[in-house]
């Protein structure tokens, strides 16, 4: 997975743990072997693995979560709890 496309998702997603839970369904999803679901939604593709495929269709919008109005969960951290939950 690549670091620079996770850093542009998280801007996408703004929770890692969220965007965590996206990009391993995902992957499931483009790894079975059913349906339209099983194709990426981006093209030029090659040489990209599974996750890099996610990342690119959440940094590209063509897929995300919504969160509750009430959620905290999507509300980006500030201060030092930012830094070390995005590794």
């Amino acid at each position: 997975m690549n670091a620079t496309l996770v850093k542009q998702a998280l801007e996408k997603v703004l929770n890692p743990n969220v965007l965590v839970n996206l990009i391993s369904r995902r992957v499931r999803q483009l790894n079975s072997s059913g349906g339209s679901i099983s194709r990426p939604l981006v093209n030029d593709v090659a040489n990209l693995g599974a996750a890099d495929i996610a990342l690119h269709e959440i940094i590209e919008g063509k897929m995300g979560s919504r969160c509750p109005k009430s959620s905290r969960s999507c509300v980006r951290r500030k201060g030092p709890q930012a830094a070390s939950a995005l590794g």
